[in-house]
């Protein structure tokens, strides 16, 4: 079931500084392969180890680097899939056939980020950055540079940076939830310590993964005691002098949006050298010496990073047709987050936002590989999800008041009101109905098929 892939291993990891995980390895990496670093790994560290694991498993030549797909038809005569793709080397056109479709390319739009439509861009005289293209000439050293985000991007890229420029600026409208923890894992490493290397990573894999649920519903039932948490962390590294309430006290709930994880505090100590700050207004327009904010404030900058958000879409853009009609993957409802209703042979990665993205691609790969053996032990040539009896659209597919989401949330496929059609987020439900359920789709005819 070959199939090309649409980006090269060396283009799934942001270029700009400071990038790394914004999740810990043990739970962000392979069920299968040992994480044996710290928990954060940067972009570097995350190559490595994709790379050893497509040599470990003799995968180079299954994979095609270089190759977008531009369009898939289903062909209900052929029972097929057939597939446009460009070779991004010459430009050349490829076609192939294959039985089976499976989406791994995530959910954000790589090439493009967010950028809103300021007034006056056109007249600063600087350089603007977006992380999603960062340039590879860009010098910021002794630079004044104004950062505008504080988000998962602005995290990691503040602190990199401060060390080189003459100021940074974390310009944001409102404040963000951080967490600040050591870049090392205590318990884990005593693991290490008595038990194998996989018997180790599975006790801290879980170990991570139970704690990490457990947080989380400590923030949807006790918010408020989370927040104060939260909050009461940040002063404790920057003191009581620092304007925590303006900066740092999201008007959120935890868990609302996307919390962010600042490893050894290095956000918070790049804001202790006197180098980095923080502004929380909001922009009027650019200027040719930077940004004129509402509050009639001006930020002068050499450089600006728009580290403004990502641009989500599903099935990464790809022009999905089924018998030559096109596909509107948000008139369709999702079944188990990983197919979709009434579209034939094919599956979508998808990870979780409260929890590693890795952990739901994993039972994807589990519940995809489970299905396709069951066809081909039946002589099924094809599979499609079909929606039962009393089953609604209800609520959002994805559970984050984030910008990103809010903005795309007209482009997502829908929700249903029961299993297998709701998207729970919640891996031990999964990790039951997916890696120990029925293969089995709900169909109206799923004897007949």
């Amino acid at each position: 079931r070959d199939q090309p892939r649409s980006r090269g291993l060396g283009d799934v990891y942001k270029r700009q500084p400071g990038s790394r995980s914004d999740s810990d390895l043990h739970t962000f990496g392979y069920s299968f392969k040992p994480w044996v670093g710290p928990p954060i790994a940067t972009a570097s560290e995350i190559r490595s180890y994709m790379g050893e694991v497509i040599k470990e498993n003799h995968l180079e030549k299954s994979i095609r680097y270089k190759h977008r797909i531009l369009r898939a038809n289903w062909c209900n005569a052929e029972k097929q899939w057939f597939i446009e793709a460009e070779c991004l080397k010459n430009k050349e056109r490829k076609h192939f056939r294959v039985n089976f479709l499976w989406m791994c390319q995530g959910y954000y739009r790589h090439h493009e980020g967010y950028t809103p439509n300021w007034d006056g861009v056109s007249d600063f005289k600087g350089r603007i950055a977006h992380p999603e293209n960062w340039p590879e000439d860009l010098d910021y050293k002794n630079k004044r540079v104004v950062v505008i985000g504080s988000g998962a991007t602005a995290v990691t890229l503040i602190p990199a940076m401060s060390k080189e420029v003459e100021h940074i600026t974390m310009l944001q409208r409102s404040p963000t939830y951080y967490m600040a923890a050591p870049d090392y894992d205590i318990i884990g490493n005593f693991f290490k310590k008595i038990f194998p290397q996989k018997t180790a990573y599975f006790l801290t894999r879980w170990k991570n993964i139970l704690m990490g649920k457990f947080f989380y519903s400590r923030c949807v039932n006790s918010p408020e005691k989370v927040k104060k948490m939260l909050i009461d962390g940040v002063r404790e590294h920057l003191g009581d002098g620092y304007d925590i309430e303006k900066h740092f006290t999201p008007n959120y709930k935890p868990w609302d949006q996307r919390l962010c994880f600042a490893p050894n505090a290095d956000l918070f100590q790049a804001i202790k050298t006197g180098k980095t700050s923080v502004v929380t207004d909001h922009i009027d327009q650019f200027t040719e010496e930077g940004i004129r904010l509402k509050s009639g404030k001006e930020l002068n900058a050499d450089i600006i990073v728009t580290a403004t958000g990502l641009i989500l879409q599903c099935l990464n853009g790809i022009d999905i047709k089924v018998d030559n009609s096109t596909v509107n993957i948000s008139e369709k409802m999702s079944y188990k987050g990983r197919m979709f209703s009434d579209v034939p042979n094919l599956a979508a990665s998808f990870g979780y936002t409260t929890a590693s993205w890795t952990l739901g691609s994993d039972l994807t790969s589990e519940y995809v590989c489970k299905l396709l053996n069951y066809m081909d032990k039946n002589d099924f040539d094809y599979c499609s999800p079909e929606i039962g009896e009393g089953v609604k659209e209800e609520g959002s597919y994805m559970n984050l008041s984030s910008g990103y989401i809010t903005r795309a949330a007209d482009k997502m496929p829908k929700q249903g009101s029961r299993s297998p059609w709701k998207n729970t987020q919640d891996y031990l439900k999964d990790i039951v109905e997916l890696r120990l359920g029925s293969c089995l789709l709900y169909t109206s005819d799923a004897a007949d098929e």
